[in-house]
């Protein structure tokens, strides 16, 4: 970045300033993380927009961390928002207005920038595909009540997470010392609440209709979607992609349990479509594809620089469980990649991101799913007569 571009950001990006953080706390935004140092303030930097902050307090040696807490944040130019330690609660909390008015023009006089670490615009990108569809409407509908989330209010998930190998490697890996302490202020969990996330029936029940029909009903999850998309987001597509983007990222940085419940549940849903994809929602499913295959490269990496040495303790990449072929994903998208490889018309931006994302899945996992093809990546050799026709829809429609 030169200095012209610097400057811009200094002069218009906003500012977390976080006050009294212990030594050797991992602070997060986004998809960078780091270990505070002693005169470590805050982050400086931050373009405007949709974040999410993270943090886990530490023991005095550094060696032993508490479960992530996290929060979404929706910063305007030149903002600065300001949390403080909590030494009894282990925290960061807010401070009173009138201190946070203080503190904001104390960082404007500059008073504190040599405390404040730059935000890397090199990982910008990657935190861009990663949050595109999350607005300020998408946080405020689905954030839980104080905004924090933390996998300390999901206690009452760990009994009932369906017990997949992968599910069973990620409670326990939850339940490790290393995610787990014990709450000081125990009698307050109850008070806790969770996201507000979609309610995503995975059967349809309807009355005065043959068994025949409604086993089709659900073999297809095409009407769920509909209802689901009408009643729960106005019918704006968008809404549904950034809710997806939302658990994702709560469950990738925030390591909660019932994000990646919701993430599960929404992708269950839309790789169990067989009618929209084609026919009624091509355009959604193009960005819903690209939407998982952003999510999947990035937790999938293994080599991940932006943690600063710390990948031991960085909660943002996806834990080997994931690498399980008798995973539900594994299933899932054998059958969505069948379907597109035998539909005779396809959206051309559909089947190459389905490509894309089959190409990842193959290359990165090892996963199989039919005979590879030099040609078209989805099974089919040139010239075959059962290959699907790759139509190409106008973008204005």
């Amino acid at each position: 970045m030169d200095a012209e571009m610097a400057g811009e950001v200094v002069k218009h990006g906003s500012t977390l300033l976080f006050l009294d953080v212990p030594q050797y706390t991992l602070i997060g935004i986004d998809t960078q993380v780091f270990s505070a140092g002693p005169i470590f303030k805050g982050i400086k930097m931050i373009p405007p927009g949709v974040h999410y902050v993270f943090y886990s307090a530490s023991t005095r040696d550094g060696k032993e961390f508490s479960p992530v807490i996290g929060f979404f944040v929706d910063t305007s130019p030149t903002e600065v928002i300001v949390r403080k330690w909590d030494l009894q609660e282990e925290r960061l909390v807010k401070v009173p207005e009138e201190e946070e008015e203080r503190y904001a023009q104390a960082v404007k006089c500059m008073e504190f920038d040599k405390h404040l670490g730059p935000y890397s615009l090199n990982d910008y990108g990657d935190w861009k595909r990663l949050s595109n569809y999350i607005s300020k409407d998408v946080i405020d509908r689905i954030e839980p009540i104080g905004g924090e989330i933390t996998v300390e209010s999901e206690s009452s998930l760990l009994g009932v997470i369906p017990k997949t190998a992968m599910e069973k490697a990620l409670v326990e890996q939850l339940e490790n010392s290393k995610f787990h302490t014990e709450d000081k202020n125990s009698e307050n969990k109850g008070s806790k609440k969770g996201c507000y996330y979609t309610t995503i029936p995975r059967i349809i029940k309807q009355k005065g209709i043959s068994g025949a029909e409604l086993t089709s009903l659900n073999l297809d999850k095409t009407q769920i979607l509909e209802r689901i998309l009408l009643k729960e987001y106005d019918g704006v597509e968008d809404r549904l992609l950034g809710e997806l983007q939302f658990s994702f990222i709560a469950f990738l940085m925030g390591q909660s349990l019932e994000g990646f419940l919701q993430w599960k549940s929404l992708v269950s849903l839309l790789l169990g479509c067989t009618e929209a994809p084609f026919h009624t929602r091509s355009q959604l499913f193009t960005k819903f594809i690209k939407c998982i295959y952003f999510q999947l490269k990035y937790g999938f990496q293994r080599e991940n620089t932006r943690t600063s040495g710390l990948e031991k303790e960085s909660p943002l990449l996806l834990d080997d469980s994931w690498f399980s072929a008798d995973s539900f994903l594994h299933h899932l998208c054998k059958d969505f990649f069948s379907l597109v490889s035998e539909e005779s018309v396809v959206d051309g931006d559909l089947l190459t991101w389905t490509r894309k994302l089959r190409e990842l899945l193959e290359n990165t996992l090892g996963w199989e799913f039919q005979q590879k093809s030099t040609v078209d990546g989805l099974g089919f050799e040139e010239g075959d007569e059962y290959a699907p026709v790759v139509e190409m829809l106008d973008e204005s429609n």
